[in-house]
């Protein structure tokens, strides 16, 4: 494991708590400059932390407090408070 990627797990735990205290910008902070770090030394994001941020406003998803979670035709579609949407595939 390279220093980036101790770096990026660091930084996706720290969004997490930050987010269940209640500091979303905080937590869209650090899901911002993981998503740098990632960029700049060309490693990739855990499934994790892709599928629990939102694209649109780089906020960290929890579920019920500010995304929601649907199945949709073998699809579970998350839905941020911004009203971006994703959908990942089940089987």
């Amino acid at each position: 494991m390279t220093i980036a990627e101790e770096r990026i797990d660091r930084l996706h735990a720290l969004a997490r708590t930050a987010v269940r205290e209640g500091h979303e910008d905080r937590a869209r902070t650090y899901v911002r400059r993981a998503r740098r770090i990632a960029e700049r030394n060309r490693c990739g994001l855990d499934r994790s932390f892709k599928r629990f941020t939102c694209d649109r406003c780089d906020v960290y998803l929890r579920v019920g407090d500010n995304a929601r979670v649907r199945l949709q035709n073998g699809h579970v579609v998350i839905t941020c408070s911004c009203g971006a949407q994703s959908r990942y595939p089940y089987q």
